[in-house]
């Protein structure tokens, strides 16, 4: 791409892209693509004079480098540019406003007193009828206080005013729709499902693909635990789904042969197959949009407090009104009052301050589903914490492979492997990642795989029962025993590892020893929160004890408990929360889902099972348990926020009336101050609440 530099300082350039015109598309393709160049801090497009203002770091080489060899069309560019952005709505809006004011000036040039007279009459009918409809309804809305406004103007026969509060009431509904829009838009944007690969179905085999080569019309599989990539249509199979982000229910809905599913649903229970309707991206959007607009049920108490105090001053406005004339016999000073609400910036500001703090959390790798869980975790005083691929690496790692029975090592990894890989956790992933290191091919050989929720999987090979999973479930429940002239072996197993038993026929085959290494950031990550005011940490874990303890050691926690079974980690929760302490749990696999659910706030890591995620309130990345600290600060700053704002609503628009009622301003200039103030603390309340992240360099 030919481009011309315009302006140069230091870390910053100005570049003209040498091209006839320049989409919306083609700005945002731009965009991201210089976003992604290694050193660069920032980017503005500006689609209408085909410029670029790019803010870097390092040497100007590789953003020159950068601009050279870029093409609109390239697969590189396009592939880094997301399904959907906020340029185009930010267009609409810009061009509504100036439509707005460009029709106002020129009404009030060129048009004669009485067009203009005629137009303000006609016009005051929508919100004439807004207000007595509200008034019908037995509501005392702020519809009623627009209509009161224009209404005594009208009768007083003061056309202008009642114009001038119609243009003002125009210009804030618009600015209005567009900061929640915006708002909006900005954390659809940020929330994505984080599927790489599907299992897809070509006649009775199943392969593992990339889930951008899954194309409509072809069939995936998905099982226990799994999220659903593609929305599709069942053809076989039958299973459970929790498709509560997507349609709001809260029960599991039972999906069948003809049955339609959602991408970014669950599998909680069953297996079935699906042939896709939709490629990646397709309707998702939309559907996310939807769920944050109607979460209105994941409202903070502060919120809900102040959409409460804003209807019920309403009345209180109307009373003030009644009582300035009775006072003053003042239309001018009446109508100053009538011009200033606190519901408009206390319901606008208030939800919008929020949106922003979800929407900030994404830029840390953090996706939170409602304000109510931010005020949560802001109030929050006790932690308890999930060990494996939690405190530990969600990688951990295959130590050694213990046989019995005469089998040879490889065989029993190449089994393992095939067996977990349908239901990836972390000591499953372990598993797999072994047997691909050694270079086992481990193609299905077996029949139907069945999981059993925090215990193990059971399947058919060669005609022969095969089961893996914990000692609980291998020894107990499925009564497999250990080979005779073998026990001496058995007991001398590492007891510093986690152990996978394998059992083939009732007989131990094999155990799997697995080192699960511990974060190195997780005791300096405890310390903090417990600097951030979180009273007491709690590790939970189904290890064994031995192991339990020299980790809870290592990472200085409160309490830990070990052997625990699912029921066990919920049941905690329930005791913390009924003597009265806000409990956040943290976990990532299937068996942390009943106390990710218990819990005041359940937050899931990233790489973890789907379950986890879909239960999960908040979804952390696997990066750094610091990221806890960070989400900690940002609710207190975002309740700090809320706050703030209420006062200064309360404060300014108290302030507007008594400088109204004191003949100070005109209602004209109240409402001017009152829709630019409203404006001015929701905007302020779209910014960031803690310093931008530092960019990872390469």
């Amino acid at each position: 791409m030919k481009c011309k530099i315009l302006h140069e300082s230091k870390g910053r350039m100005r570049v003209h892209l040498m091209c006839r015109r320049m989409t919306l598309h083609e700005a945002d393709v731009l965009e991201y693509y210089l976003r992604a160049v290694p050193g660069v801090t920032s980017v503005t497009v500006y689609d209408r004079t085909q410029d670029a203002v790019v803010c870097y770091c390092e040497e100007r080489t590789a953003v020159i480098a950068a601009f050279s060899s870029f093409a609109f069309s390239s697969a590189e560019a396009m592939g880094l540019t997301p399904e959907h952005t906020s340029r185009e709505l930010n267009r609409e809006f810009e061009d509504k406003l100036v439509s707005a004011v460009l029709r106002r000036a020129l009404f009030k040039l060129f048009l004669p007193t009485p067009v203009r007279t005629a137009l303000a009459v006609i016009r005051s009918v929508k919100y004439l009828k807004e207000g007595l409809a509200s008034l019908l309804h037995g509501k005392l809305s702020v519809s009623v206080l627009d209509a009161t406004a224009i209404g005594v103007s009208l009768l007083r026969r003061d056309f202008s005013t009642a114009s001038s509060v119609m243009f003002m009431l125009n210009l804030g509904e618009i600015l209005e729709e567009w900061t929640h829009k915006k708002s909006v838009a900005d954390l659809a944007g940020a929330m994505s499902l984080n599927i790489d690969r599907v299992w897809l179905r070509v006649g009775e085999s199943e392969t593992l693909v990339p889930i951008g080569d899954v194309k409509v019309g072809d069939c995936i599989v998905v099982r226990t635990g799994n999220m659903i990539p593609l929305d599709g249509t069942v053809v076989s199979g039958e299973a459970t789904v929790n498709q509560s982000s997507m349609t709001g229910e809260s029960m599991p809905i039972p999906k069948h042969e003809g049955s339609y599913v959602y991408a970014g649903t669950v599998v909680e229970e069953g297996e079935c197959v699906i042939r896709t309707d939709k490629v990646t991206g397709g309707g998702r959007y939309d559907r996310v949009v939807r769920m944050i607009e109607e979460s209105e049920k994941l409202k903070s108490t502060t919120e809900d407090k102040a959409s409460r105090l804003a209807d019920r001053l309403v009345p209180y406005t109307l009373g003030g009104t009644v009582l300035t004339y009775l006072v003053t016999r003042n239309i001018t000073k009446t109508l100053a009052v009538l011009m200033v609400d606190f519901s408009c910036a206390l319901k606008l500001s208030m939800p919008i301050a929020v949106l922003s703090a979800m929407r900030e959390s994404s830029s840390y790798h953090i996706s939170v589903k409602g304000g109510r869980f931010l005020e949560a975790v802001a109030n929050a005083d006790t932690v308890v914490f999930d060990k494996t691929g939690t405190l530990t690496f969600a990688a951990p790692k295959v130590a050694d492979i213990v046989t019995f029975s005469g089998y040879a090592e490889d065989d029993m990894l190449r089994l393992a492997a095939c067996l977990e890989e349908h239901y990836p956790h972390s000591m499953a992933n372990a598993v797999v990642e072994e047997a691909r290191v050694r270079g086992l091919s481990h193609e299905e050989y077996h029949s139907h795989v069945e999981y059993v929720v925090a215990h193990g999987i059971s399947s058919t090979v060669n005609g022969e029962k095969v089961i893996i999973g914990s000692s609980h479930f291998v020894f107990e429940d499925e009564g497999c025993r250990i080979p005779e002239g073998e026990k001496e072996k058995f007991h001398a197993l590492p007891a510093e590892y986690s152990h996978l038993y394998l059992c083939i026929s009732g007989k131990l085959a094999a155990v799997i020893c697995v080192y699960d290494p511990l974060r190195p950031e997780a005791k300096d990550a405890i310390a903090a929160l417990h600097a951030c005011g979180i009273s007491k940490v709690v590790m939970m874990t189904g290890d064994n004890r031995k192991t339990a303890q020299a980790v809870a050691r290592t990472v200085g926690v409160d309490e830990y408990y070990a052997e625990v079974l699912p029921e066990d980690k919920a049941a905690f929760i329930r005791r913390e929360k009924e003597a009265g302490r806000t409990v956040i749990m943290i976990g990532d696999g299937v068996n942390d889902s009943p106390a990710l659910s218990e819990a005041n706030v359940g937050i899931a890591i990233n790489s973890g099972a789907a379950i986890a995620r879909e239960i999960a309130d908040i979804t952390i990345a696997s990066e750094s348990l610091f990221e806890l600290v960070t989400l900690r600060r940002l609710s207190e700053a975002l309740m700090a926020r809320i706050h703030r704002n209420y006062r200064f609503i309360v404060g300014f628009n108290l302030m507007l009336i008594l400088l109204g009622v004191g003949g100070v301003i005109q209602p004209t200039t109240s409402a001017l101050l009152h829709n630019m103030s409203t404006l001015a603390i929701s905007t302020r309340s779209m910014t960031n609440l803690l310093p931008a992240p530092t960019e990872k360099k390469a």
